[in-house]
């Protein structure tokens, strides 16, 4: 059984892993041309078969993981995952505008600035002032593709079908994020904090089927639910975390980052706590029906995780925190 614990003000995470160790890999003999995989035996005795990636797979694959990470959300037994996490969002709406204050005020005690500041290189590059500010950028798309062009150069050099999936995965997630999150965004029409706070707006004004027009002008007055960052971001991890389970460290170091990231954009007054759990479930989904999609895999015990969504509540550092524990 392994543990995730997330608090959502100020965010922590602790994560215990028990995945397994790659033990080998092995191309198949060069007679075996069609079709042209690798193979990689885990420590459970489960063997995960990657077929030779192509190019345009990030893009020609998109179309069908759409459809089954809807089909995913809606699937019988995950019921209890996209129930769990529209439970959280309305328990946490009344406490947003309090958790967003009390974060900003831990924030002003560890001397971070509130706003996101970042110098420019050659007009394109984004170099972070400030760690919460690198904070942030973890969070944008810039870092999956940085990781993508990653495993991607790996792949070609080393012929390791398994990082170039990885990479396509991580192009694909980046674009199947962006789907999901707009199209609730330009549903929901919820104001960020900061634009809250210039209206007097407690908790943010709600202004759902925002124009295109209107969403163009200003968009941070109807973008804030879900956050596209922490989608974003989860999706990557996952799909990274799914094609390398023998990696232990990449959940609690990925898991831990992405907390750090939800405390950020409270306290930079980007995002409510609400907008959070929605963004997680839809990062995993997106991120294992992209990573799924890249291989196949004999009988082990992969895949057959059983998870558990409960609510929890503490007081740390004299703030009174709510979170959301999912054991799996």
């Amino acid at each position: 059984m392994k543990k995730l614990r997330f608090l959502l003000l100020p965010v922590s995470i602790l994560v215990y892993s028990q995945e397994v160790d790659t033990l080998k890999v092995k191309e198949l003999p060069k007679e075996t041309e069609l079709p042209k995989v690798q193979t990689y035996t885990l420590k459970d005795g489960s063997v995960r078969t990657y077929p030779k990636p192509k190019l345009l797979d990030f893009v020609t694959k998109l179309p069908r993981n759409f459809i089954n990470t809807n089909k995913d959300f809606v699937a019988k037994d995950h019921a209890y995952y996209l129930g769990g996490a529209v439970a959280a969002t309305l328990i946490l709406l009344p406490f947003d505008q309090k958790l967003i204050d009390n974060s900003r005020e831990l924030a002003e005690q560890w001397g971070m600035d509130k706003d996101n500041n970042y110098h420019k290189v050659g007009g394109v590059f984004k170099i972070p002032k400030d760690v919460g500010s690198a904070l942030y950028l973890i969070g944008n798309g810039s870092t999956l593709v940085l990781l993508g062009i990653g495993f991607g150069t790996y792949g070609l050099i080393k012929n390791d079908y398994r990082a170039q999936a990885t990479a396509s995965g991580l192009m694909e997630s980046l674009i199947l994020s962006g789907v999901f999150t707009q199209t609730l965004k330009r549903i929901t029409g919820r104001e960020s904090p900061f634009i809250a706070e210039e209206y007097g707006h407690k908790g943010g004004a709600w202004n759902p089927f925002p124009s295109f027009s209107a969403f163009s002008k200003n968009t941070s007055n109807y973008d804030a639910m879900p956050s596209g960052h922490l989608t974003t971001f989860m999706a990557g991890i996952t799909v990274i975390a799914d094609n390398y389970p023998d990696a232990k460290w990449i959940k609690p170091v990925g898991y831990t980052l992405a907390g750090a990231l939800c405390f950020q954009m409270m306290q930079s007054k980007v995002h409510w706590a609400s907008d959070y759990p929605l963004a997680l479930l839809m990062g995993y989904f997106i991120g294992k029906t992209i990573s799924k999609s890249r291989y196949t895999s004999s009988e082990g015990t992969i895949g057959k995780t059983k998870y558990s969504l409960n609510f929890t509540a503490s007081r740390q550092w004299e703030y009174n925190m709510v979170g959301v524990k999912l054991s799996f």
